[in-house]
């Protein structure tokens, strides 16, 4: 009786009576007996849950699953909804055994692109249609492991993963796209055979894209065109088509360098790529040769903290197995394989690495500087030809970098040297600032790459640290011919005026083009002359914004002038419209002088900078002001000078406190007051002889002043 109440009272009394077991029972048979008519409202219902319109067309009383299986080629979703109701049924290909992948045809490739032109999307969607990670909404840049990639959204550390498709491995290798890490683009490249050269449809080709392919065909690789973000309605494939032709590439159909339409967000055309890599891949199998003595390239390392120093390497010839004695070409060093394996994506232990793999390996080395990025391993009883290593970075910016506790520098010190080594293209030299304390004067390749340093320091480290204002190096010629380049202001000569010891002073340039909306040229031709820029072309393009058209205009920059605040002032007056990027344009003559600050006399070396001649006064009045406003009020008056050469161009005074000393005093003659007067005076005097050269500066000046961490809003 009780069950026939519950199937007559519904889901509520049947929960009463059996619990939740019940309610699922009921719900399964509901289903199953239902009308067609309910399967169309769970639909709709469904649907609406994730707010999407219902299908079009949908005639009453038909029954619509919620998943129906598609091939490979179009298994990719409009949206993040459609794509989760649909990942449930549609399993990706299982990936072989990661101890299989010697026994495969194998090529490595690279993925270059100018900035957020879907480089690190598109390694989603090869990642998910070969199996490597199951297909979800969750694949947002995968390979962008660090939580400065994740936030910024930018990839700064190239990451190698190995994919089987159609019977072939392929190792992919992410790089960055953005000009201050080149140096990783040249590393990484320097293991593939082919570059997928990421174009966006709707952009065209751009600065760095020009960079990227440069290094490319400086390593002889295979270009593979990719069009991306042909789903948009501002793509213009063919366009780009002919700027690629203009670049010597033959894209158009059956040529070498036959350019592919893909949309990496959905996953429209991926599959032809992978099958264009995999064509690849047997013809290097084919052109193989007998295999030669073992010769394998270190083009990145990192130090685990259980595992010790850990290689990534790729095998050129040979063969690399567990237990092998190696040696370093570089260092002379044998050490002894422990272990080795592939990523696909994560860690896989294989035992051995082939000709033509890329992987890890790890031996019994015990410091991280052993592991030269550049550096040729072979066997130990062997004799071969290095292969050719990576030229040296050359830094283009450089900062103070002071811990905000002068007791914590050895932390700090060994933070930097870390993160260094992971980073080969940072320099790094001690400095002593009588203010700061201990420090590390640092280079980079750009301010970018500065602040992504800064903040990994904070993330991995701990290490919060005042970063001094980005200067550039200067190249100073005396009149006998010889050259001297200078890092540090401090350094710089007081006398820099016509008839000096020296005959030129110059100062990096960079070319650099800016992109911007008809109706911004105004306001962006004026920051440009205000940065000292000179104009070299301009262009009204075809491309359109809205009702105005798109302004290309190259310019002439000194690198010291866009380290700085020049970026904040182009997308303020541009509304954030207006693109930038530039690259480097050798040096130029300058009237460079070294603006200098005294404190009370003293000179605080922290504060010194090297500045064009015709911004001097401005930018001495201007920290001087400031340091006024921060420095605390003592018993006496604290002077505070900016001076190039021996001329004083700018001053500010902190009042001294005063006590009324003639309060106490009623009546009498003046020279009472006078008296206690003069000795009040004499006696600040005193104190000010005193202290001179020990006015204590608090941290929060230097901070305000100097600090070029992002401000929080």
């Amino acid at each position: 009786m009780v069950v026939g109440r519950a199937a007559r009272g519904g889901a509520s009394t049947l929960h009463s009576a059996f619990g939740p077991r019940g309610l699922e029972a009921h719900s399964k048979f509901k289903r199953a007996t239902a009308p067609a008519e309910w399967h169309r409202e769970a639909h709709i219902s469904t649907r609406r849950r994730l707010m999407l319109p219902p299908i079009r067309g949908l005639p009453t009383g038909a029954s619509v699953p919620l998943r129906q299986p598609t091939p490979a080629s179009s298994r990719w979703y409009a949206s993040d909804a459609d794509q989760s109701i649909a990942s449930a049924s549609q399993q990706p290909p299982t990936p072989p055994p990661a101890s299989t992948f010697s026994a495969l045809p194998v090529t490595s490739f690279s993925i270059i692109a100018h900035i957020d032109h879907g480089k690190s999307t598109l390694a989603d969607r090869l990642l998910e249609l070969t199996g490597c990670i199951p297909a979800g909404r969750g694949n947002k840049q995968f390979l962008d492991t660090l939580k400065v990639e994740r936030e910024r959204g930018i990839t700064v550390k190239s990451q190698a993963v190995s994919m089987v498709w159609n019977g072939c491995l392929l190792n992919l290798i992410d790089t960055p796209g953005h000009v201050d890490f080149a140096y990783e683009v040249s590393r990484s490249l320097s293991a593939c055979q082919v570059a997928l050269l990421v174009v966006d449809a709707s952009q065209g080709i751009q600065s760095q894209t020009l960079s990227v392919l440069r290094i490319a065909r400086s390593r002889n690789l295979l270009i593979i065109p990719v069009l991306n973000k042909i789903d948009l309605p501002a793509s213009d494939p063919e366009r780009v088509l002919d700027q690629l032709t203009e670049l010597g590439l033959d894209v158009g159909p059956g040529g070498k360098e036959e350019a592919i339409n893909v949309s990496a967000k959905t996953g429209a055309g991926v599959d032809k790529v992978l099958e264009r890599l995999v064509l690849q891949a047997r013809r290097r199998d084919e052109e193989l040769a007998e295999r030669q003595p073992l010769r394998a390239l270190v083009f990145d390392s990192w130090y685990d903290s259980y595992k010790g120093v850990v290689a990534l390497v790729a095998i050129y010839d040979g063969v690399l197995r567990k237990g092998d004695r190696i040696c370093s070409s570089a260092t002379g060093k044998r050490y002894e394989i422990l272990n080795a394996g592939v990523n696909s994506p994560t860690a896989n232990s294989t035992n051995e690495l082939r000709t033509g793999q890329v992987g890890w390996v790890m031996m019994n080395m015990k410091v991280l500087e052993e592991a030269m990025i550049g550096d040729t391993l072979h066997h130990a009883n062997a004799r071969v030809e290095p292969l050719e290593g990576f030229k040296p970075t050359v830094p283009m910016v450089f900062a103070a970098a002071f811990p905000l506790d002068t007791t914590d520098f050895p932390k700090l010190e060994d933070a930097i040297t870390r993160l260094a080594l992971n980073d080969r293209s940072v320099t790094v030299a001690r400095e002593s600032s009588m203010a700061l304390g201990q420090g590390c004067r640092l280079g980079f390749l750009g301010t970018l790459h500065l602040d992504v340093f800064r903040q990994r320091l904070e993330d991995e480290y701990g290490q919060t640290i005042l970063v001094t204002a980005p200067t550039v190096p200067f190249r100073l010629t005396t009149k006998d011919g010889k050259q001297t380049h200078l890092n540090n202001p401090t350094e710089f000569p007081e006398d820099t005026s016509k008839g000096g010891s020296y005959a030129e002073i110059a100062e990096p340039v960079v070319k650099g083009t800016l992109i911007c909306p008809e109706e911004h040229v105004g306001p962006m031709m004026e920051l440009c002359a205000e940065h000292r820029g000179e104009e070299l072309d301009c262009v009204f393009d075809d491309t359109s914004y809205g009702d105005s058209r798109e302004v290309r205009m190259v310019y002439r920059l000194p690198l010291a002038e866009i380290v700085t605040d020049f970026f904040g002032k182009l997308k303020s007056r541009s509304s954030g419209f207006a693109a930038f990027e530039y690259e480097d344009d050798g040096y130029m003559a300058s009237d460079l002088v070294k603006l200098s600050f005294l404190i009370n006399g003293t000179p605080v070396d922290a504060l010194a900078n090297v500045i064009h001649r015709s911004k001097a006064v401005a930018a001495g009045r201007d920290m001087a002001s400031r340091l006024r406003e921060k420095i605390p009020r003592q018993q006496f008056e604290i002077a505070i000078q900016a001076i190039v050469g021996a001329k004083v161009i700018a001053r500010e005074t902190v009042k001294a406190y005063r006590r009324d000393v003639t309060a106490g005093l009623y009546g009498g003659h003046y020279e009472r007051k006078l008296k206690h007067l003069t000795k009040q005076k004499e006696g600040k005097k005193r104190l000010r002889e005193m202290s001179f050269g020990r006015v204590q500066v608090p941290q929060d000046a230097f901070l305000s002043v100097l600090d070029t961490r992002p401000k929080a809003k």
